[in-house]
């Protein structure tokens, strides 16, 4: 009789181990927080969103910090603030939520999808430089599954074709990239900061900059209320460019992007424990790659030992399928049998954008033609077959558990179960 549960075999997991992945972590300060802000009636005001945003930018070593309700807000306020409009084209990868790109179609530009390093699951620096035209006005990275992009040659990338990087770090707070936090590399980091994130408030998003223009025309884009004449802000914190200062009192965007408060005043009591809570998530999911090592049909999806790098928060932690190595069994197969030894597993990442229809049909705002293309001077539509890499990895990856806390022996237990799959393999029925 087999060993495997699928075939009647005894389960790895004998135990509830719930409490090992509840997240994010809610204490008595951060219940006392938010409800200071309901006795208060202090919901929609701004001023413990801007104490926030102060500890927020100070926390990664920048200038500014603007808080919005969401991370779509944040990345959509960053392409504003980089100058992205009619025509304009930003590269970015298809393997990664909508949101990283979307809201570019809104501002009348463009996106251009790259293909990604089968490693790293990010973009290809290479593959990005083929992609630039005279239209590029921004890269966008995306540190997907946590996992930092290789920053330095996107940054030389851009600097030598005059265009802006913004970060999309919603998968990676507080991570590092060759020591420096990310998000602070580019000229603009965007990150959501939902309750399911590794840095995770409730709801909302947060944009950091070291530009003082970006952050001005990103709070002049959807935050009316911090340009002028509310007395809501000092002269000192209003904006000061002359020409945004002509539209005081009205978003150029026409959104309404503040954070609400009580976000604010949860994240300001995760920002203080944050490091320390990362720390725990990166020995844990770190321990479980150990264990898994040498064991086959598996690789890490993590950074390297001494590289100056870090997963950061470890958000969505994904393993890398190497069928090869055991016999060719489907992903999906793989999956099902690890199911059964009592861990949650399942194939694929996010849907590739470049094939999704509403990159490649629909007509958003009535131009006639598909929206990507309706302010293009050529159909930059990439269909099946145009981006080989990411295609392929799509099919080659996993999701793992994603530990909150270091405790060894119930690691043990979930690393085992993957270990116990791989080496039975030859007994998996197709």
């Amino acid at each position: 009789m087999s060993q495997l549960a699928i075939y009647g075999g005894p389960q790895t997991i004998t135990h509830d181990f719930g409490e090992i992945f509840d997240w994010p972590i809610i204490t008595n300060e951060d219940e006392s927080a938010v409800l200071d802000i309901l006795r208060t009636r202090n919901m929609s005001g701004i001023d413990v969103t801007i104490k926030f945003e102060r500890e927020f930018a100070r926390y990664h070593g920048v200038e500014y910090a603007l808080a919005t309700n969401n991370g779509t807000a944040a990345v959509h306020s960053a392409m504003f603030a980089c100058g992205i409009g009619i025509g304009d084209e930003v590269i970015c990868q298809s393997s990664t939520f909508w949101a990283s790109v979307l809201p570019v179609l809104n501002l009348g530009g463009t996106v251009v999808f790259a293909d990604i390093d089968k490693n790293t699951l990010t973009l290809d620096p290479i593959d990005v430089e083929s992609k630039i035209t005279r239209n590029t006005k921004a890269i966008i990275v995306v540190h997907y599954f946590g996992h930092p992009t290789d920053m330095d040659p996107i940054m030389d990338i851009a600097k030598k074709n005059g265009i802006k990087v913004i970060e999309d770090v919603s998968h990676a707070h507080g991570g590092f990239y060759k020591g420096r936090l990310l998000g602070t590399i580019g000229d603009v980091g965007a990150m959501s900061v939902m309750s399911e994130k590794g840095f995770a408030i409730g709801e909302g998003g947060v944009l950091i900059t070291r530009d003082q223009k970006i952050y001005e025309r990103a709070i002049a884009f959807g935050h009316y209320e911090r340009t002028g004449g509310f007395g809501t802000r000092s002269t000192s914190d209003l904006i000061q460019d002359k020409e945004l200062q002509r539209f005081s009192g009205t978003p150029l965007g026409g959104f309404k992007y503040r954070m609400h408060q009580m976000s604010s005043a949860i994240g300001r009591v995760q920002l203080k424990y944050y490091k320390q809570r990362m720390l725990e998530i990166q020995k844990a999911m770190n321990y479980f790659w150990d264990l898994l090592e040498d064991v086959p049909g598996v690789k890490s999806h993590r950074t390297s030992i001494n590289s100056g790098s870090t997963m950061g928060g470890w958000y969505m932690p994904h393993g890398i399928y190497c069928p090869e190595e055991i016999g060719d069994i489907s992903l999906e197969k793989y999956c099902e049998v690890v199911r059964a030894e009592g861990v949650y597993t399942k194939p694929g990442m996010n849907e590739l954008l470049h094939l999704k229809p509403i990159f490649n049909d629909a007509d958003i705002y009535g131009h006639g033609i598909p929206t990507r293309i309706a302010n293009s001077n050529n159909d930059i539509r990439q269909m099946k077959g145009s981006l080989p890499i990411c295609e392929f990895m799509s099919d080659r990856v996993f999701s793992i558990p994603w530990f909150k806390h270091y405790r060894p022996d119930v690691i043990e237990q979930y690393a085992s179960a993957f270990a116990k799959v791989s080496n039975l393999a030859a007994e998996i029925e197709q």
